[in-house]
């Protein structure tokens, strides 16, 4: 066709952002014919993703209606709205936005056509007054951006319809009334949206728009007072609107009748399971289908962390870039979640597709396109070691076969290889934030080694699986020494003489570095500046979770204590927490979205409540566990968790309302996972994914270290520690000549290859004050030309030069 008929002014067109990052509703079919899915937000459809879960094509959908004179309302912030599930789990919506004088209402329900790649909308209009009239307007952004679409206005095989195109796929929106007047634009220059606002009717009408921010807009005919909207998706203009033709031929019912059936199908499949244990929950089924829509079609066992951009509505700079992104932590929480329904086939999914993923070195990229592309570049340990825990969880319930195990080991032995070569110290936390030695990432690592130990043992590892132990058992012994402070102004203001502190920035004792200051990310200025011994976090709830510490250690009691008088906010669902002290990352006081503000504070995460429910079934606390559980469900909005909740006074203007979701992003996986599990966690009486290896090793045998480890790029060994073993690493091959009595005898001794180019030794130093060395490395056939000293008393390294120049020179 010749698009360039009547071609509209103004481009490329203002930037068209992402929608609120809070969505009250989230679908797809769970027929294999469809490979769209959908979300809603401030009673309309927002983001819809094709053909992956990963690939936003849409900003939204929705209606304005004018008089034509002085009376112009938007649906989307002006009316009152509800919305409803049609049934507990069932991802079909009936939304109704009324006007708040009665001018109008609009009713819809929400639904994928199971057959095809087309979103389906039945609506009501309904009017006070014949000469209120309803324009539909749609925002493209095909394949994660809005700046380079085109649209169009075309007839199809005899059927008008309106167009987008960008970057190899398209769309097509289809009415069955058909459409009394239609038009296209550019944002914020020529679109239909502006024109009926300033002028109270469609005064310009345009056949072609394109490229850039571009908006689709039209009337249909509503003498009936009922439509249905088609719109469908596909690689090519015809692709998609002959799939949006075809449902509107099958008629809306004949889609909702089968959309609705397999959805309770497969909880009727979930609930066979769980009724073994008798799991019941308010919000199972919503979670279990949050869940289930989050993960992808095209790469089984990939899932997104959430269908949302948070706060997309004022994302300028990263166009495509928010949680419809995979990140391993959240995907192994996942199939936690998963494993705790009874739904074993899914967690099994999982695993595939992580070691499908995973890097050549072992690691997991911070997070990932669903087809295992790295996006954000970083690396936190937590998600190499995770994988570890979720495939032992899997074989101790026996889900894994002997061939099945065997397939796995490469990929184990080069997770656990990347972690002894680079554990424990994590370039970024688990919030993505701070780099370091923080309580979380040392309890899961630690936790891993233990497990893959087990593991290697299946196929007679045993050196290496050794290895592991012995080095878990090392971080283990000095996760106070690296992590518990003392005597800082926080502990002395809650009255106890020190708590694990949020993370050390530095590979050197708590109490050497607690006064030394960081900026924590995302302040403005130095706003977020303070001594890392007087950063909190709940992260040292992780030591109990994963069975290193028992829930009345003094220690973790003196933290559980500053943490409530720091990060404990009461709000009227219940008790929520924060993060850790200066948390940015959220609205500020005016409710002003993060990315707007220099000022941001980061708000309660009903996760949060859930992993404090947990640590309190561990402890005995069984009634205050279901207190929280009951807290959890009632953050959410009717059964989906939201990453935040806004914890200060309500400000209705912003639509911020205390206890309830923020803009960040709703539902996140992580957070339905987590409450799938406290509320099997509740019903067996003990937590669900707490791993066995550490309880029976930390808990029930209090095993301790008496290894000391040296290596050039951490040349550490804690003070006033007197070893029994020192262990030395190295990455190439060597052979070590040393001393515990200053050269008067000399021993000489190979170092082992213990995995991959990982050597080590272990040299006998119980009772001797300290202890000299040097290096042959043996395939540059050259001495290191230095000796090494060290003081068992004082225990300070005699090598000033820096660590990371002495590794890079030996490789």
């Amino acid at each position: 066709m010749n698009r360039h008929r009547n071609p509209a002014p103004g481009g490329p067109g203002q930037f068209s952002p992402w929608t609120c990052g809070g969505k009250t509703g989230i679908g797809r079919a769970l027929n294999p014919g469809s490979e769209v899915s959908f979300t809603i937000g401030k009673g309309v459809l927002n983001e819809v993703y094709f053909p992956r879960e990963d690939i936003a094509c849409i900003r939204d959908c929705a209606f304005v209606v004018a008089d034509g004179k002085d009376f112009f309302s938007d649906e989307r912030s002006q009316t009152v709205q509800k919305q409803r599930m049609i049934a507990a789990g069932v991802p079909a919506y009936k939304l109704e936005n009324h006007c708040p004088e009665g001018r109008y209402r609009i009713h819809k329900t929400i639904i994928v056509d199971p057959r095809r790649d087309v979103v389906l909308q039945r609506i009501q209009l309904k009017a006070d007054k014949p000469e209120l009239r309803f324009y539909l307007y749609l925002s493209p952004h095909l394949r994660n951006q809005g700046a380079h679409n085109e649209a169009w206005i075309e007839d199809f095989k005899g059927m008008p319809m309106l167009f987008a195109t960008g970057d190899g796929l398209s769309l097509a929106v289809a009415c069955d009334a058909g459409w009394r007047q239609s038009t296209v634009g550019f944002i914020g220059a020529s679109d239909g949206f502006s024109d009926i606002r300033d002028h109270g009717v469609m005064t310009r009408l345009y056949d072609y728009a394109g490229p850039g921010n571009v908006q689709l807009c039209a009337e249909p005919e509503t003498a009936g007072g009922e439509i249905v909207i088609a719109i469908g998706f596909g690689h090519r203009p015809e692709d998609a609107a002959q799939k949006a033709r075809s449902s509107l031929l099958d008629g809306f019912d004949f889609s909702m009748e089968q959309y609705v059936h397999e959805w309770k199908s497969w909880h009727d499949s979930l609930a066979g399971k769980r009724r073994k244990n008798a799991v019941k929950a308010k919000y199972l089924r919503e979670s279990a289908a949050a869940l289930r829509i989050s993960e992808s079609r095209r790469y089984p066992g990939g899932i997104i962390a959430s269908l949302s951009v948070p706060w997309g509505e004022t994302r300028g700079i990263n166009d495509g870039l928010g949680y419809h992104l995979v990140w391993p932590r959240d995907l192994v929480e996942s199939a936690w979640g998963f494993m705790a329904l009874g739904a074993e086939n899914d967690a099994l999914r999982i695993i595939n597709y992580l070691f499908s993923t995973q890097d050549g070195d072992g690691k997991w990229p911070q997070n990932m396109w669903l087809d295992g592309r790295a996006c954000l570049p970083s690396l936190q340990l937590d998600e190499v070691a995770l994988p570890l825990l979720l495939l032992d969880s899997c074989d101790h319930r026996g889900l894994l076969d002997k061939e099945r195990r065997w397939r796995y080991l490469p990929f184990v032995r080069k997770a656990v290889t990347f972690l002894l070569r680079h554990g424990p110290y994590s370039p970024e936390d688990r919030w993505e934030q701070q780099a370091g030695l923080s309580p979380f990432t040392l309890a899961v690592q630690i936790a891993a080694l233990l497990a893959a130990a087990t593991m290697l043992e299946h196929f007679d590892e045993n050196v290496l699986a050794d290895y592991c132990r012995t080095t878990a058992d090392y971080w283990n012994s000095h996760i106070e020494d690296w992590t518990y402070v003392r005597g800082t102004k926080t502990a002395l203001k809650h009255g106890v003489d020190g708590y694990y502190m949020r993370i050390n920035p530095w590979f050197a004792p708590a109490e050497e570095v607690r006064d030394r200051v960081i900026r924590i990310k995302h302040h403005g200025g130095t706003g977020g500046d303070v001594p890392v011994g007087d950063m909190v976090s709940v992260d040292a709830l992780a030591l109990v979770r994963f069975g290193l510490r028992r829930p009345d250690d003094p220690c973790i009691l003196n933290t559980l204590r500053v943490i409530d008088g720091e990060l404990k906010r009461e709000l009227p669902q219940g008790p929520g927490w924060r993060r850790f002290t200066k948390d940015a990352y959220g609205e500020d006081e005016r409710g002003q979205a993060f990315g707007v503000t220099d000022h941001g504070q980061g708000r309660c995460w009903p996760l949060l409540t859930g992993e404090r429910a947990h640590y309190e079934l561990a402890a005995g606390n069984v009634q205050v566990a279901r207190e929280l559980f009951k807290a959890m469900e009632d953050f959410s909005y009717k059964g989906f968790f939201p990453e935040q909740v806004w914890d200060a006074d309500d400000i209705p203007e912003m639509g911020l309302f205390k206890g309830q979701y923020t803009g960040s992003a709703m539902p996140l996986t992580w957070t339905q996972a987590e409450y799938i599990k406290l509320a099997v966690s509740l019903k067996q009486g003990s937590i669900f994914d707490m791993p066995t290896h550490t309880q029976h090793r930390y808990i029930k045998h209090e095993h301790r270290s008496s290894l000391a480890v040296w290596r050039f790029d951490r040349p550490f060994v804690v003070p006033g520690y007197a070893p029994d073993l020192l262990r030395l690493e190295l990455f190439a091959p060597a052979r070590v000549r040393w001393s515990t009595d200053g050269w008067k005898t000399v021993a000489e001794d190979a170092v082992v290859d213990v995995v991959d180019g990982l050597y080590y030794i272990d040299l006998l130093v119980a009772g001797a004050t300290g202890i000299v060395f040097t290096f042959f490395w043996t395939e540059s056939k050259r001495w290191e030309g230095r000796d090494f000293r060290l003081s068992f008393m004082a225990m300070t390294p005699a090598v000033a030069e820096p660590a990371r120049e002495l590794v890079t020179s030996e490789h």
